[in-house]
């Protein structure tokens, strides 16, 4: 049985194409609108940002609770979908 949200495994499951920044596991309203001031709006801005530090989770975790305020349950869940996302599409 998985321990990730339904959410994780549909952004998981298929491309990623142009989904918004809250399609994104552990992003939701509040913080996608907080992304999306710094002009982080689409799901593929934040995976370039993952890209950037190297699918480095630990300090792709501290970048997004720097830049949307995110707690750590939050930030490691949102690196956890990009990482499992990047290890089935790239």
């Amino acid at each position: 049985m998985s321990n990730t949200s339904q959410k994780h495994r549909d952004f998981v499951g298929e491309p990623m194409g142009d989904k918004p920044v809250s399609a994104l596991a552990g992003i939701g309203e509040i913080l996608g609108k907080k992304l999306e001031h710094q002009g982080f709006d689409k799901a593929y801005v934040v995976l370039g940002q993952f890209l950037l530090l190297k699918k480095d989770g630990e300090m792709f975790t501290e970048w997004l609770k720097d830049a949307s305020g995110a707690n750590s349950r939050q930030a490691g869940l949102c690196a956890l979908c990009l990482k499992e996302w990047c290890d089935a599409f790239l």
